[in-house]
């Protein structure tokens, strides 16, 4: 039976269901047959056009009306972008669709040739923030990108690229954007561990070793850049990350918002899954792709490097933004699961 067709008898079988419910059917049965190719996109069109012609309801003078309002954190995620790689129909869900959206969305990327380039953030010249006992958070990064790395490439992203910088800080950032640049990857993920601004920490002593620490904030943070060339697909792939993050049980930091973090302090984009803008940090804002950076968690805070310096935290996190990926490349995913 010809796809047109499968639909047809479905929206027949569907029409002894209430309006709402018989929206959602087929809905959820067009999710099941993408991809389709955009030459076909229009029957998809016919069949949510169809299933919105309500008839008047005795007890209403008008009927029922499409969800058209949405909050203003979900909105860019939710928009219809021509990108190609776009997840935006993920976070929708099958009764938020409409068919605009549909006909401008090609078919879902090829995990073997869907270029994902991980930065380690920061350099061996210029490692970034020092933990409380005393480790570098270079090394912190490192280790997570490559578990991240491997949980991608095993789980098909084959195509996924480690991308490790030299020099100090400027211009480690320069080289870093220009590589992810030539590699015309898909996909940018900067890899970081938090800290505190100097005016927090506390002294203490490690094995001898005199250190710092503050155990006043914790958890992951993500951020983007809206100076991005694509920040709405940035801003998507960056809600997942958090969403996915939330999911795997973790918080996200919340100082961010507060005025105690002076020049540090950023604009919290989405209060459920802690995604912040980053307007003016390099990676962000001057990769030709869509770009999320990634604070996995407070290695200044005592508990809490702890944890991130476990096998069991990296493998938490990189199947979290492993999750994220799938659902980016492949919207049916995040609904239906693997199939």
């Amino acid at each position: 039976m010809k796809r047109r067709e499968f639909i047809c008898v479905l929206g027949r079988i569907a029409s002894g269901f209430w309006p709402r419910r018989r929206t959602i059917i087929v809905a959820m049965a067009a999710m099941v047959l993408l991809p389709i190719e955009v030459s076909d996109a229009g029957w998809l069109s016919d069949v949510f056009k169809g299933s919105s012609k309500q008839g008047k309801s005795p007890k209403q003078g008008k009927p029922r009306k499409h969800i058209t309002s949405l909050k203003p954190a979900t909105l860019a995620t939710r928009g219809s972008s021509p990108k190609r790689y776009t997840a935006k129909l993920a976070a929708l869900g099958p009764a938020g669709l409409n068919p605009a959206a549909l006909k401008s969305v090609a078919t879902p990327c090829d995990p073997s040739t869907f270029r994902i380039v991980l930065d380690v953030g920061h350099t061996a010249e210029s490692e970034g923030a020092i933990s409380a006992r005393n480790v570098s958070e270079f090394a912190f990064n490192l280790r997570l990108a490559k578990r991240i790395e491997e949980k991608l490439k095993a789980d098909g992203f084959v195509e996924t690229r480690l991308l490790l910088t030299e020099g100090k800080a400027r211009h480690g950032l320069v080289k870093r954007v220009a590589a992810a640049n030539n590699l015309r990857a898909d996909l940018f993920l900067s890899i970081h561990h938090d800290s505190v601004p100097n005016k927090f920490l506390e002294d203490w002593e490690f094995e001898g070793r005199k250190s710092h620490f503050s155990d006043r904030f914790s958890g992951y943070s993500v951020f983007v850049s809206r100076n991005n060339p694509d920040f709405e697909t940035s801003l998507s792939f960056a809600e997942l990350i958090g969403k996915e993050m939330k999911a795997q049980g973790l918080d996200y930091a919340k100082q961010y918002t507060q005025p105690i973090m002076g020049r540090y302090q950023h604009p919290l984009l989405n209060k459920e899954t802690g995604v912040y803008s980053y307007d003016k940090l390099i990676v962000l804002r001057k990769t030709r792709m869509a770009a999320a950076l990634l604070e996995a968690g407070s290695i200044i805070n005592r508990d809490e490097e702890v944890k991130m310096s476990s096998p069991e935290r990296r493998n938490i996190i990189s199947s979290g933004v492993t999750a994220a990926v799938k659902e980016f490349c492949e919207p049916r995913w995040g609904i239906l699961g693997p199939l």
